[in-house]
């Protein structure tokens, strides 16, 4: 798999991360927990992995200034 297609994966699991806050915050709604039981298996891994796609793009940071205009 290429970087960019790690990039996608990342952005993706962190944009589930961000909605999933977003229930949390505006009504108390975890629907992580709601629709794989509460801190289950397979919660808890996709907690994880979202966890890590957003270390991940942390080094996004580092990446964005080495893009260049066409």
């Amino acid at each position: 798999m290429s970087t960019k297609g790690i990039d996608y994966v990342a952005l993706t699991l962190v944009i589930i991360g961000a909605i999933n806050w977003g229930l949390i915050g505006f009504f108390k709604l975890d629907l992580v927990a709601f629709i794989f039981g509460d801190m289950s298996w397979i919660s808890r891994v996709i907690y994880a992995l979202v966890g890590i796609a957003g270390l991940y793009l942390i080094s996004m940071f580092g990446r964005i200034g080495n893009f260049k205009e066409e």
